[in-house]
């Protein structure tokens, strides 16, 4: 059975987006929290993405495969999210590129609950708004919390839901990031 991850990078305050939706501060990545990343990427079963994310990676990452020229860490995450199969949770897309799978929002809770069932392995979640849709069939949550402080924005976890969490791994990375695995108590 397949566990479903919810984990992305996170301001000191919580939050995936600036005020004006901006991941800027997030990137690009110090070396050591980039590895990291590129370890949880290849044992990834699949990507489950929300639209704006998916439009954020896809392009992104697809092309960075086909270079020769990259940094070695940024090479081995390119190769690893390509050849990982990517489902992308949208109502606005009209089709998406060989190799991805175009969900739509209404079907988002069976689809995840039907690849849970018939996946062995992560199936790594990417977007708040998807995993808020996606909040009751999350197994984890994997925080990267990046040593900034946004002021406002978009939180990594709903307003509203009260979720008792227990603490199942913790790193702290040179670069000053910290690394902190939930699973709900």
């Amino acid at each position: 059975m397949g566990k479903v991850i919810y984990g992305m990078n996170v301001s000191i305050d919580g939050y995936i987006e600036d005020s004006i939706g901006s991941i800027e501060f997030s990137g690009p990545p110090a070396d050591d929290v980039h590895r990291h990343w590129n370890e949880q990427t290849k044992a990834a079963a699949a990507f489950l993405y929300g639209r704006r994310l998916f439009e954020t990676m896809d392009d992104h990452w697809t092309a960075a495969a086909m270079q020769d020229d990259l940094p070695d860490v940024e090479a081995e995450f390119a190769r690893a999210y390509v050849d990982t199969p990517r489902f992308v949770f949208s109502d606005t897309l009209e089709s998406v590129r060989s190799g991805v799978e175009l969900v739509r929002s209404e079907d988002a809770v069976a689809v995840v609950s039907r690849l849970k069932a018939e996946t062995e392995g992560p199936l790594d979640v990417g977007g708040a708004g998807l995993a808020a849709s996606l909040l009751d069939l999350i197994d984890e949550f994997r925080l990267i919390v990046l040593p900034v402080v946004v002021g406002s924005g978009k939180p990594f976890f709903p307003a509203g839901r009260e979720l008792p969490l227990r603490l199942v791994d913790q790193r702290v990375f040179d670069s000053g990031a910290v690394y902190l695995a939930y699973v709900r108590r």
